[in-house]
This record gives C-alpha cells, sequence and structure tokens, in this order.
C-alpha cells in the first residue's frame, strides 16, 4: 500500500459585510473572509494538504486568482475536484486532521455541521474528518481579529 501525508495552511483576512464560510458552511457573523473564491480558509487549507500528498502543488497552481472562472466559486467546488484528482490518480483520502485559529467567532458550536458537508465531499466518514479550534490568545493578526488561518494535515493511500 502506498501512503502519504500532505500539509495545508491557508489564511485569509477578515472584513465587515463579508460572508463567512468555514468547513462549508456559512457562519453568521458581522465579519468574513476576504478572497478570490468564497475564502472558506478551512477548505483551502484541506486541498493544500491533499494536493501535497499526492505531489501536485497547490490550490493556487489549480484554481489560481487571476482565473475569472474561480471568482467567488463555492470552495466546497474545489475540493471536490482536488479529491477527482486524487483519483484519477488511484489516491483515496484516509483522513484529515485541521486547526482553525480565530478570535470570534466561536468554532466548536459548528463543528459537527462542517464534518458532516466535508466528508462526503473527500468520500470518507465523519470520523475520519477532525476539526479543532483555537484562539491565538489575542496575539497578532489573528488575535486582532484581523485574519484567519487554518491547517491541515491529510493522509491519502492507494
Amino acid at each position: 500500500m502506498n501512503i502519504r501525508v500532505g500539509f495545508g495552511y491557508d489564511v485569509h483576512q477578515l472584513a465587515l459585510g463579508r460572508d463567512f464560510w468555514l468547513g462549508g458552511k456559512l457562519i453568521s457573523t458581522e465579519v468574513g473572509a476576504v478572497g478570490h473564491s468564497d475564502a472558506d480558509v478551512l477548505i483551502h487549507a484541506i486541498c493544500d494538504a491533499l494536493l501535497g500528498a499526492a505531489n501536485l502543488r497547490d490550490i493556487g497552481f489549480h484554481f489560481p486568482d487571476t482565473s475569472a472562472s474561480f471568482k467567488g466559486i463555492d470552495s466546497k467546488i474545489l475540493l471536490a475536484d482536488v479529491v477527482k484528482l486524487l483519483e484519477e490518480r488511484n489516491y483515496k483520502v484516509g483522513n484529515v486532521d485541521t486547526t482553525v485559529c480565530l478570535e470570534a467567532p466561536k468554532v466548536n458550536p459548528h463543528i459537527e455541521d462542517m464534518k458532516a458537508i466535508l466528508a462526503p465531499l473527500m468520500k470518507v466518514e465523519t470520523d475520519a474528518v477532525s476539526i479543532k479550534a483555537t484562539t491565538s490568545e489575542k496575539m497578532g493578526f489573528v488575535g486582532r481579529k484581523e485574519g484567519v488561518v487554518a491547517y491541515a494535515t491529510a493522509l491519502i493511500y492507494k
């Protein structure tokens, strides 16, 4: 069996009056992430982890922010496309482990919903999707509520 591990990282600025998509779920809040797509930092980190595990470069290579076709795109579509790229190379997702770093809003109340959204896109059970949340203890740009960060580790296998 061929087993590979990949790591993903993404960051987005936060701004008033924007939608806040996280893990494929629209979360009600005053601020949202800024980006070319829907700026779902968690899905973007997962995509990078999966692509990295398969040695397929990164999300920006496959879905460039210079392309009008990806303007405002639902990141769930990007994740589904990444899984297709893996399947074309006979890989399957084993599991993902993620961490979101954000001062507000609280992520924990949304974790089970996000897992239920993400698992089918990756063709895994919900217990193969780990989502953890933390703050930066009011330090740095995350602590000042200027941005959101997500980290992801993924295991894929043939």
